[in-house]
């Protein structure tokens, strides 16, 4: 059998109604699993940034290239862009260095309480970034839990890049310990067994098994950190702008087009250079890995461990210090009111405000009903390209091919959500020549933020989708099992324990959205951050307080998704994070 298996090759094509070739039916799934996420990505990516990058660059119907050379030639400019690199570099190397640790306690151990840490650990990812700034900043400035201390925090750099990593921290927990928890532990066995120390035996043994999950992490977190919209604007302003926040202040306030279209390209440029890095990074380091369940991996935390000391020490101090510290001051500072402390903001919940249509409460019903449509659509398209990128072509071609669709839906991760949405309302009033005004409909907000979360299914599943090895599909072939058995029994199968992880992101990036949803949103059916935005733009105690009460319950309805989710990764129902 050993020898089968070694020396298996993929299993000829099963006949087809004339006795050869290949099933039309093979033909149509793998056709279909690619063209439609291409179509979806090009009607409501491509299209709309083309056209709000055209609004900058045709002038009189005229292609004008004169914009390069004018914004590129500004200081400010390179300074953005030179910001934007160094918030991003730091934000995720802090990530990294905390979710890893992090990923190995809450993947790899077992305690009591566990599901409610990680449930809690991804709680911030889904919070708006505006949000995420205003906890922040009301912790630093003079009065706050910190601003006593003499820090000196408030307004700095160092303040934005603590609240990327609060906030991408679980992107690097999840997709790592997702891996981890399945990655078979008899070889890190072996090593100790042989004399390895713990850390030479992680850092010869599991960590390379673990590099193409930390890479993607990595570049995942990378991308979201260059485009923190709402942080960098509450927590640096103009002082420390990102280039996502200029594309903003050029579309908004200056109605700039060709500035914000040159900045767009350049944001491209960006993403797409980090996504050759990371693609190339787990190139070289991917590998076939041996998964096992991970009830069988887990062990209980060994204080006497040096490596399990380290990790609940890191893990410690990021869950109190860094996440829960910020969640703490949002909601004590939800429950001060003019007249002292009470429930007078929450009880505004169900009260429309002098600037609102809806009621904070209407508006959260509205984010779940979204949400769960664009984690739909995220699901069904990053689930086709996940399975299609995860193949290995034989041929450089089908390689190059594989690689460029998998970076190809990684770039409305990189694209301004400003720039997305903009683009909507600029090219969605007859898409396709159809006497339809998509504008005036509901469909726009879950679909865009659907754009937004399919990177992130992909990236969430298709590290465990190749580390499938490929023996399996060929031994299962061999044995006689159709293509569309293979598919459901051994990708599926595999795909399916790492549902929870996809479909708990995608709820939340759709629930925390807030750049293209601010275009889009309709007054009469705003969305939770939109009103919550709105609310903090506007002056008086009452509506700030409600703000904070609204952003609480963001909060908790996040907490209750992820919690629901860790319930169904129970051992028999097969998903695992």
């Amino acid at each position: 059998m050993t020898t089968t298996l070694e020396r298996a090759r993929p299993a000829a094509p099963a006949p087809g109604p004339r006795g050869g070739g290949v099933p039309p039916g093979r033909v149509l799934f793998w056709g279909a699993a690619v063209v439609v996420p291409l179509v979806f990505l090009g009607v409501f990516f491509a299209w709309p940034v083309a056209a709000i990058v055209g609004r900058g660059f045709v002038t009189d119907g005229a292609l004008d290239l004169g914009g390069f050379a004018d914004v590129l030639g500004r200081p400010r400019t390179w300074r953005i862009v030179g910001q934007t690199l160094t918030q991003a570099t730091l934000g995720t190397l802090g990530s990294v260095l905390l979710g890893v640790p992090a990923a190995y306690l809450l993947h790899r151990c077992t305690f009591p309480g566990r599901a409610a840490v990680r449930a809690f650990v991804t709680v911030p990812f889904v919070l708006p970034t505006v949000v995420v700034g205003v906890a922040f900043r009301s912790l630093l400035v003079e009065g706050g839990l910190l601003g006593g201390l003499g820090l000196g925090l408030d307004g700095t750099m160092t303040a934005i890049v603590l609240a990327l990593v609060f906030f991408n921290t679980a992107v690097v927990v999840r997709t790592v310990g997702g891996l981890w928890e399945r990655l078979d532990p008899r070889a890190e066995q072996a090593a100790r067994s042989l004399g390895a120390s713990p850390w030479r035996a992680f850092r010869t043994v599991t960590l390379p098994a673990l590099a193409p999950a930390i890479a993607s992490a990595a570049s995942l977190t990378f991308l979201f950190c260059a485009t923190a919209f709402g942080t960098v604007l509450v927590l640096g302003g103009r002082q420390f702008g990102t280039v996502e926040t200029e594309i903003w202040v050029q579309t908004t306030q200056f109605l700039d087009l060709r500035a914000a279209a040159v900045l767009s390209v350049v944001q491209l440029v960006v993403v797409v250079a980090a996504l050759a890095l990371a693609g190339r990074a787990r190139a070289r380091t991917e590998r076939a890995l041996h998964l096992t369940e991970p009830v069988d991996a887990a062990h209980p935390v060994r204080l006497r461990d040096p490596f399990d000391m380290v990790a609940v020490v890191v893990t410690a101090v990021t869950v109190a210090g860094l996440i829960a510290l910020p969640l703490v001051n949002l909601v004590v500072r939800s429950l001060r009111t003019p007249d002292g402390w009470g429930l007078g903001n929450y009880a505004r919940l169900a009260e429309p405000a002098d600037v609102l249509r809806v009621t904070p409460w209407e508006a959260a019903v509205t984010s779940l009903r979204v949400a769960l449509d664009a984690t739909v659509i995220a699901v069904l398209v990053g689930g086709l390209v996940a399975l299609v990128v995860s193949r290995r072509p034989r041929a450089a071609a089908g390689r190059r091919a594989v690689a460029g669709l998998d970076a190809l839906f990684m770039l409305p991760l990189g694209v301004s959500a400003v720039t997305v949405g903009f683009g909507f309302l600029v090219s969605m009033d007859r898409p396709l020549g159809l006497p339809l005004d998509l504008r005036t409909s509901g469909v726009l907000v879950p679909v865009a933020q659907a754009v937004v979360a399919v990177p992130l299914v992909v990236r969430t599943v298709l590290p465990v989708l190749r580390a499938i090895d490929p023996r399996l599909r060929e031994a299962a072939a061999t044995l006689g099992a159709s293509p569309a058995r293979v598919l459901r029994t051994v990708d599926l199968a595999v795909a399916l324990r790492s549902l929870g992880l996809a479909l708990g992101f995608a709820f939340a990036a759709s629930l925390g959205e807030f750049g293209a949803t601010s275009f889009l949103a309709r007054p009469e059916n705003p969305t939770l951050p939109v009103v919550i935005f709105r609310l903090l733009g506007r002056p008086g105690v009452d509506n700030y307080g409600t703000a904070l009460a609204a952003s609480v319950l963001l909060a908790a309805l996040t907490a209750g998704i992820v919690a629901v989710c860790e319930r169904l990764r129970s051992p028999g129902v097969g998903s695992s994070w």
